[in-house]
């Protein structure tokens, strides 16, 4: 007994970081899940009202009621407002017991309690309580492991979303088994943690090494760089959506720069860096040089971005040690409060950047709260291309520890043995995650007869109820047997996506290649999928956007000895914004789009001499009488589905409303026909697929090549 008491005490801080890196990953999973979710059920139930029950589609899911969201929405709030509970707790150890078993119970649930084959929010909202509580607890008990636990919990979560392409599969069903495992070995150990750790009773004055707190403007910090991390940086493909980068390439490196820092030997030096400056400004010093290279990734494009930007994860990934600070034994901690401060600021940014996107889906409050209209509706809608300026923003807020510290450097080094260790994790990981990252091989299709092409737009990988469906959405694609797929409404990386690259997930599930074009703020845009080898591929911003920024993608593939050149588009929507935005303005932005890609192509086809084989799809977002459409057929374009009945044709449906929005044209000759035009999966075909997975259906081209 004496022997095992030796053993567990002299092996405790290696226990107590099991428990942790377990513990911080699970908040972290639950953390990019409720993320998603939430703006999910919200923008579901916000429908809810204006839904007529007699119209309701019965093989639709996702629907949520408003008293359901608000009961969710409601426990998420006091769930995050737990760890004002280590205020008065924060002496009483046992606390990390209980905040560890309330994390792994609640990851646990997510799972078990699974509703419509995706994770329970109830459950998520338990492991964000516990988490953040625990958090609090191990800054008051255990602080030299917060920054290895939350660094080690973001590297796992890496090697999770590449192995699932970027999706995390540890949210599935079958995943459910493995949990219940993990989250059992998690309360053991820390079990055992806790009766291995030595107790010392230091003297009043005396500053424990062990014993830590977080400050007001840590809680900041804390919460500035969660956002970094998961709208961005510990996000390998938004690195690549926004530097305009592969992605492969950039997954072993993103882990490599969350890792190093765990090295001693890596403190080291950049403790005699930042030494080399002034206490006053070393940390504006370290602000900067992040904001330089987060602002190079952003703006520039290619591997520089990319390398930049995983720099800037680097320097970003270093600030886990300056958000705490060694406590006196007699010294009074608001470290509870100071981390609810956090979770708020993290809440705002993460508002903000939602409208970053969704400016252009800003409506007037009714009344009675119509005397905020000349306010907010305005200010939202300003977010528009500011994304860079919230990532400045939350860079700005983490490194202000490091600007208010000035007797002391947190870096510390440390022995070879711990040297010797994390270099060997930074390689085995990293290696790990480049293998599960690597592109799948892909057989191509070439010298086909006859070639099927696809229009989709995803609506961001949600049905209209908002029910992420993006496994039925390649199931649908898959059936259809599309050799080139033009997709539309695309999202790689955002958080209200759950940081999926969807492009990419639908493309390594299909067995294809693919090409993004972004349209707005790096991540989300325009892509096309294709089994016929792809030889080139760019894009343009289409200026006069009202609505939202839109944009064309060129893609050439080769099925045979010649080119066939695809345009994808996606048209401002013409939305109801209570008056923001006139009908007028918005179908006069259409014209100007539309004006701006007959340029283009007349630019791409005088390039060529006028050979060439081109097709062009996509969203339109108008209907077939409108002035959008007639002036594609006064250009020559023939509308093949003209002649079919408005019930066989419509590609746009919500409850009550139908509407054909999605087109597909091709420039026709000898060598180059259209056989057949179809709107694919109308209602009799439900048998074979159980249900819509997005608000739009596909439309189907058979092309004819000689």
């Amino acid at each position: 007994m004496r022997r095992l008491r030796s053993f567990l005490t002299t092996n405790h801080p290696f226990f107590a970081l099991i428990e942790a890196t377990l513990v911080g990953l699970f908040f972290i999973q639950a953390l990019r899940f409720v993320l998603g979710e939430l703006y999910a059920r919200l923008g579901s139930a916000s429908l809810f009202p204006t839904i007529n029950p007699a119209q309701l589609d019965p093989t639709l899911i996702g629907l949520v009621n408003p008293a359901t969201a608000n009961a969710e929405a409601t426990f998420l709030v006091y769930m995050l407002a737990l760890p004002a509970l280590g205020i008065f707790l924060a002496g009483l150890r046992p606390i990390i017991i209980i905040a560890a078993g309330i994390t792994a119970f609640g990851r646990y649930w997510m799972l078990a309690n699974m509703e419509l084959l995706r994770p329970d929010m109830t459950g998520a909202a338990l492991v964000l309580g516990g988490g953040l509580l625990y958090i609090v607890m191990v800054i008051r008990h255990r602080g030299r492991i917060f920054a290895p636990m939350m660094i080690l919990a973001f590297a796992i979560d890496q090697i999770f979303r590449a192995y699932g392409n970027t999706l995390d599969p540890s949210w599935g069903a079958n995943y459910l088994n493995v949990q219940l495992i993990l989250s059992i070995v998690t309360v053991v150990i820390s079990a055992i943690a806790h009766l291995s750790q030595p107790i010392n009773k230091p003297t009043a004055q005396e500053v424990s090494a062990d014993q830590s707190l977080i400050t007001f403007w840590g809680g900041l910090g804390f919460g500035a760089l969660l956002f970094l991390q998961l709208s961005l940086l510990a996000l390998p493909n938004a690195i690549a959506g926004r530097s305009s980068s592969d992605y492969t390439l950039l997954v072993a490196p993103t882990m490599v720069a969350t890792l190093l820092p765990l090295l001693p030997a890596t403190r080291h030096y950049a403790r005699r860096f930042i030494g080399l400056f002034d206490a006053g400004v070393r940390g504006w010093v370290w602000m900067l040089t992040a904001m330089l290279f987060i602002v190079i990734g952003t703006r520039l494009t290619g591997l520089v971005a990319g390398i930049a930007l995983v720099l800037a994860q680097f320097i970003v990934s270093l600030l886990w040690w300056w958000l705490i600070r060694p406590k006196a034994q007699k010294e009074r901690s608001l470290g509870g409060l100071w981390v609810i401060f956090g979770v708020l600021f993290f809440a705002l940014l993460y508002v903000g950047d939602i409208f970053t996107y969704e400016y252009a889906f800003v409506r007037n409050f009714a009344q009675p709260l119509d005397v905020l209209n000349p306010i907010i509706p305005p200010l939202l809608r300003g977010f528009r291309g500011f994304g860079l300026g919230l990532l400045l923003l939350a860079v700005f807020v983490a490194c202000l520890p490091i600007v208010q510290t000035r007797r002391r450097i947190a870096w510390a080094g440390g022995n070879s043995v711990l040297s010797v260790l994390a270099l060997g994790l930074t390689i085995g990981m990293s290696a790990g995650a480049g293998y599960f990252a690597r592109p799948p091989i892909i057989e191509p299709k070439l010298n086909p007869d006859q070639l099927l092409v696809l229009t989709y737009n995803i609506h961001s990988g949600y049905n209209e109820f908002f029910y992420p469906d993006l496994a039925l959405m390649a199931n649908t694609i898959e059936f259809s047997a599309a050799d080139v797929v033009l997709l539309q409404e695309v999202e790689v990386g955002r958080m209200t996506s759950f940081g999926v690259d969807q492009a990419l997930w639908l493309a390594r599930r299909l067995k294809m290649d693919v090409r993004f074009y972004p349209t707005n703020e790096g991540i989300q845009g325009l892509a096309v999928l294709s089994r016929v080898p792809i030889v080139f591929a760019d894009g343009y911003p289409l200026q006069n956007s009202v609505a939202t920024q839109t944009g064309l993608q060129r893609v050439q593939i080769r099925p045979d000895a010649n080119v066939i050149t695809v345009y994808n588009l996606w048209l401002d929507p013409l939305l109801d914004t209570g008056g923001l935005v006139s009908l007028a303005d918005l179908e006069r932005g259409q014209r100007e789009q539309l004006l701006q890609i007959f340029s283009l192509v007349n630019t791409h086809i005088a390039q060529d001499g006028g050979i060439g084989r081109r097709i062009i799809g996509g969203t339109f977002n108008n209907i077939p009488s409108s002035d959008i459409i007639r002036n594609m057929t006064d250009s020559g374009f023939t509308d093949y589905l003209a002649d079919d009945t408005p019930e066989t044709t419509v590609t746009f449906i919500r409850t009550g409303l139908r509407a054909r929005l999605d087109y597909l044209w091709a420039w026709e000759s000898d060598i180059f026909a259209v056989s057949e035009v179809t709107v694919v999966f109308p209602d009799t075909e439900r048998l074979i697929i159980p249900r819509r997975a997005s608000d739009h259906l596909p439309v189907r081209m058979v092309l004819r090549l000689n």
